[in-house]
This record gives structure tokens, sequence and C-alpha cells, in this order.
């Protein structure tokens, strides 16, 4: 197996047990919302600190319901997603396109080369 294979599949390992170990442990049991989010926790924190706070700011787009704000998140963070991978992947592909035709150029110059040698 490759060293880049093994690397690979560490980090996907090591991805998933960051997924799965917080449910194993019942980390959050104790919480009304286990995993509710950092909004929610500042918000709760700042209330408790200062029950006359008044935020400076107000949202420009309120979703109606939970379920509604999951969804624009997932499809914020699949956006970037998308984004980010072609962005890697076009680089990728360029680097690979200059390599070839590096490749190519030298495979000429070769074969110009031996040409040279034979009509002598």
């Amino acid at each position: 197996m490759k060293r880049n294979t093994k690397i690979n599949l560490l980090l996907l390992l090591a991805v998933a047990l960051l997924a799965v170990m917080p449910l194993a442990l019942g980390l959050g049991d104790h919480k009304e919302e286990p995993f509710a989010g950092a909004d929610g926790e500042a918000e709760t924190a700042i209330t408790e600190i200062d029950p006359d706070y008044e935020p400076w700011f107000s949202p420009l787009y309120e979703p109606p319901s939970g379920e509604i704000e999951s969804a624009l998140f997932s499809l914020q963070a699949a956006l970037g997603a998308g984004v980010l991978c072609y962005y890697f992947g076009l680089r990728r592909g360029r680097k690979q396109g200059e390599q070839r035709a590096l490749e190519r150029d030298a495979a000429g110059a070769r074969d110009a080369g031996e040409s040279d040698r034979e009509g002598v």
C-alpha cells in the first residue's frame, strides 16, 4: 500500500472517530438540546451574565423554522465544498497538463536528436 493511501485512510478514520465519539460517549446527554450549536450556547451564556443585554444587530433574514435554517446551512456548506474542490481540481489539472507538455517536449527533442544522428 502506498504511503499516501495509508495517510488518507488514517485521516478518514480520524474524521469518522470525531463524528462518532461524541455520540458514543454521550457527551451532551445532560442538556436539553445536546448538539444545538455555538450560537445558542453563546446566547444562553450572555443572558445568564446580563439579562438586560440588547443585541446590536438583528439578522437580515430569519428562517421560519429550524429545518429551513439547517437546510440553508447545509446548502452553504455544500457550495463552499464545491468551490474548494473545483479550485483544487483545477490546480491539479493544470499541473498535470504542464507536466505532460514538458514530457512531450522532452520526447520531441529526443526524437529530433535521434533523426539527426541517423542522417549523418
